[in-house]
């Protein structure tokens, strides 16, 4: 088994930042002010297949906007938004679902992302990441944010640990 695989086979916890990861990156705002975003249907599958391997999930997100509670209520999904210092988070919340660092894989797209990129087992980009990013992860995918870069991520792991023992 390559090293790819063997680093997924571990992860017990996936952190996702929600824009630009989850969604397409881009905000649509109507006369009313309100905002909304656009997401991929087949980011819950992924979610969904790697949840059965008992695959935990949070999104972390600096965002305030209640969009991103609708949409993590809707996948089922642990959610921490409006959250400024996501190291500091992060590091509580592991603690707090008994996982070490090396079990998460953490996919973000931007600058705030960097300090959980670099503190995680498994770090992931999507493939529009900002260029900056890209040197403090491990993997980056070949769909953009809110385009199926989850879903790609989640059949990585679900596909690492399905082939687990076939070669013995």
């Amino acid at each position: 088994m390559d090293d790819l695989s063997e680093a997924l086979r571990v992860i017990k916890l996936v952190v996702l930042d929600f824009d630009g990861v989850l969604t397409d990156n881009r905000v649509l705002v109507m006369e009313d002010g309100s905002e909304g975003v656009v997401c991929n249907r087949s980011d819950g599958i992924g979610i969904q297949a790697a949840r059965e391997l008992g695959i935990e999930f949070l999104v972390l997100s600096k965002e305030k906007n209640p969009v991103v509670q609708i949409r993590c209520s809707k996948l089922q999904l642990s959610c921490i938004s409006g959250c400024d210092d996501k190291k500091s988070t992060l590091s509580q919340y592991v603690v707090s679902v008994g996982c070490e660092l090396n079990e998460v894989a953490y996919m973000g797209n931007d600058v705030n992302d960097i300090e959980c990129l670099d503190m995680v087992g498994f770090p992931v980009a999507p493939a529009d990441a900002w260029p900056e990013v890209l040197e403090h992860v491990r993997f980056v995918t070949e769909r953009p944010g809110g385009a199926g870069a989850v879903r790609e991520l989640c059949d990585m792991v679900v596909r690492a640990n399905r082939h687990v023992g076939e070669h013995i």
